[in-house]
C-alpha cells in the first residue's frame, strides 16, 4: 500500500493528538491534565491544542503519513530558539526538561506511527522531511528528546546520526509510563 506524506490539516488534530499520546509515554496526558476542565477528556484537550494556529503545538507544525485515506503516522516539529525571557518552569514533573534544548535546531517533539506501520522505513522518511525543513530554515540541525527506556527508538536515532548531548532524570508520576533518564539527542 502506498504511503503519502503531507502537511497536516486542522481536521487531523484529533489523530495528531492520539499519535502524540503514543510517542510521549504519558507526558502529553500529564500536560493535558493540567489544562483540562473538570471532567474533560484528555484527548479532547490535545485535539483543541493541535487545532490552534501560529503556536508551536499546532497542526501547522505537523507532517502526516497517510495510507488509503487514513492517517497512520505523524511528526510534530518546530524551531527551537533559546528565549532568555521565558518564565522558569516550576512544575516539578516538567522542570527537568526546561534546559533540554539545542537552540537553532528543528526540534522533533513527536514521531509516531500506529501499530502495523512501524519498521517499514517510514521513520526514515519522516527524518528526511525534517532535514529538508531544517535546511530550508537554515537551522543548525535536528534535536529531540528520547527516553532511556525506549532503547529501540534510541538505536534508530543513533543509526541516523543523532548523539546524546544532555541527560536529565524523569520525575516519577503515575501518568508517566517511563522512568530513568531522558536524553536530549542532536544531529548537526
Amino acid at each position: 500500500m502506498e504511503v503519502e506524506f503531507r502537511p497536516a490539516l486542522r481536521t487531523d488534530a484529533r489523530e495528531i493528538a492520539r499519535l502524540f499520546q503514543i510517542s510521549s509515554e504519558g507526558a502529553s496526558d500529564y500536560i493535558w491534565s493540567q489544562l483540562a476542565e473538570p471532567g474533560q477528556d484528555l484527548l479532547e484537550v490535545g485535539t483543541v491544542r493541535y487545532a490552534r494556529e501560529d503556536v508551536d503545538f499546532s497542526y501547522q507544525n505537523c507532517l502526516v503519513a497517510e495510507a488509503d485515506g487514513q492517517v497512520i503516522g505523524m511528526m510534530h516539529s518546530y524551531v527551537m530558539r533559546h528565549d532568555p525571557s521565558a518564565a522558569p518552569v516550576t512544575d516539578p514533573v516538567l522542570a527537568p526538561y526546561a534546559d533540554m534544548e539545542v537552540p537553532d535546531t528543528l526540534y522533533i517533539s513527536s514521531l509516531a506511527l500506529h501499530e502495523g506501520w512501524r519498521n517499514k522505513g517510514l521513520g526514515v522518511r519522516f527524518l528526511e522531511h525534517a532535514q529538508q525543513r531544517a535546511d530550508q530554515l537554515e537551522l543548525e540541525g535536528l534535536s529531540l528528546i528520547d527516553y532511556a527506556a525506549n532503547t529501540g527508538a534510541r538505536r534508530f536515532y543513533e543509526r541516523h546520526g543523532f548523539g546524546i548531548v544532555k541527560t536529565c532524570q524523569v520525575v516519577p508520576h503515575p501518568m508517566i509510563r517511563v522512568t530513568g533518564d531522558a536524553y536530549l539527542m542532536y544531529r548537526p
